[in-house]
This record gives C-alpha cells, structure tokens and sequence, in this order.
C-alpha cells in the first residue's frame, strides 16, 4: 500500500492553503473542508499524481460536517491506504476585546468552529477508522495562546485550551488501542496570517497586546506560512509523533 490519505480543515488561505499545496504529492489523497473550494488548488493537482478533493463545507456545523465525514470514510476500502491523517487546522479569532463586551453569537462561532468541530471530526475520524490497519494520525493545530493566557482573547484562548486537553484525553483513549492512533496538538509558531493581521489591527484600546503583534511584523519575527507548514509537515512525518500529545513546532 503506497496510497496516503490526509484530511485537512482551513484549506483554503493562510498555513492551510500552504499545507494543502505542499500535501499535493504522488500516491496522496487530499480531502479539504474549507468554506471555499480554492481555484489554485485545482490547478495544481493536476499532473501532481495526487487525487485532490474538496468540500464546501461551513465548519461552524460542525455536526453536519462529521457526519459528512463519517459518511465519506465509511464508503473507503479499509485496507486501501497505507496512512490516514486527519489534520484539524481551521480556526477563528472572533470579535477582539474584554469578554463583558462580547457578543454571544460571535462567541459561540469560535467555540464552535475552534473548538466543538475538531473534537467532532476527531470522533468521527477515529471511529470511521478504528479497524483499518494502517498507521493513523491526527494533528491538531494549536496555539501558544492555549498555554499562555492573553487578555481580550478569551474565546481564542479557550478554545485552543480545551484543543490541547482533549488531545490529551484522546492520547489516552488510543493508547488502550492494539492499533491506537498517534495524537499530537501542535503550536505552529508565530506565522503571518489573516489572524496576525487582525491582532495588528485591533484597537489597542480594546487590546493591550496590539502593539506586540505590530512589533512582531516590524521586526520579521513572523514565519510565513509556506515555511510554517513545511515545519508543521516535517513534524507529523517524524517517527515520534504522538509521543508527546501536546508540542510546539519549535521544541
């Protein structure tokens, strides 16, 4: 079995879109879940010797999407791959200030989308796969604000919290397992995305922090996103993924 399966959120800008493009490789199949198909993408897989699948898919239901999911994995020859690695890197920073201002709705989006649609890809990934005898993997992106507490990004920071906990949770769960999937919540490092731009934005009257993520572009401390996914890949391709359920990129 030569074929590798690899199913990632976000696909369609910032580190996503990066990994995306570089995953577009001879014997990969790539399944992406964004909310808009990517054009280049497209393009790109053509002559790659990759198969090249995505779906327009609103991770805010993420219910919906798992059962898509699940669905989708149920209908794969269980022997066809030689891996299978769900890779949960889609995210949102939502309104930026104090959360006595924040609004419920916009609240719920980021937990939703940050938070409740990994564990429920996750669950549905791991139990669509529980006897397929290959090598499986799920990695899920993380953030150096689900360690260090920042103010006016509690539903970032919280989401990114209970996204390194319940990988934890699931490490154990997998390790019971004869053939156990490897788990790794991973910190990518600091990389110039839409996010950042968003930090550099923000009114620093309602966020303390902005002029550290200004400092940080000023001074070229951010990784760009091709270099930050190629970083991320090279540690989901190490012979001890998974060792360690929660990481940075960078240890």
């Amino acid at each position: 079995m030569t074929q590798h399966l690899f199913i990632l959120t976000g696909a369609s800008r910032g580190m996503g879109l990066a990994m995306a493009q570089q995953l577009l490789q001879p014997g990969h199949t790539l399944l992406c879940l964004s909310r808009h198909p990517d054009d280049a993408l497209a393009t790109q897989v053509s002559g790659s010797g990759a198969t090249l699948i995505q779906w327009s898919q609103d991770l805010a239901d993420g219910a919906a999407a798992s059962a898509r999911l699940a669905d989708w994995l149920s209908m794969q020859a269980t022997d066809a791959c030689a891996s299978a690695t769900l890779i949960n890197n889609a995210g949102v920073i939502g309104r930026i200030g104090p959360l006595g201002d924040a609004d419920a709705a916009d609240l719920a989006h980021a937990l939703r989308v940050g938070l409740e649609a990994p564990m429920q890809l996750t669950a549905a990934f791991l139990h669509a796969t529980a006897d397929w005898p290959c090598v499986r993997k799920v990695l899920n992106i993380s953030s150096g604000l689900g360690r260090r507490a920042m103010a006016s990004q509690a539903a970032y920071c919280a989401a990114k919290a209970g996204m390194d906990h319940f990988t934890r949770c699931v490490a154990l769960d997998e390790a019971l397992k004869r053939n156990g999937a490897r788990v790794c919540s991973l910190a990518p490092g600091v990389v110039d995305t839409d996010m950042q731009v968003q930090l550099r934005g923000a009114d620093a009257a309602a966020f303390p922090d902005q002029v550290s993520f200004a400092s940080l572009k000023a001074s070229g401390q951010l990784t760009s996103p091709t270099d930050a996914a190629a970083r991320v890949l090279a540690y989901l391709a190490r012979p001890d993924f998974g060792t360690h359920p929660v990481a940075d990129v960078r240890d």
